[in-house]
């Protein structure tokens, strides 16, 4: 393989990766954020009682 092919593969596989990242990323702190408001529904529960 020439030295050209695997610099292409390379920066392939770095972009493939940022877009994973980036995604997982979004899913944490998405979960995060249902995780504040099951917490603040909760507490609302508890306060009301």
């Amino acid at each position: 393989m020439s030295n050209k092919k695997v610099q292409v593969k390379r920066e392939a596989y770095a972009k493939k990766q940022e877009e994973r990242g980036k995604k997982i990323v979004m899913w944490i702190f998405a979960g995060l954020i249902l995780l504040a408001l099951a917490y603040m529904v909760w507490t609302f529960s508890m306060v009301s009682m």
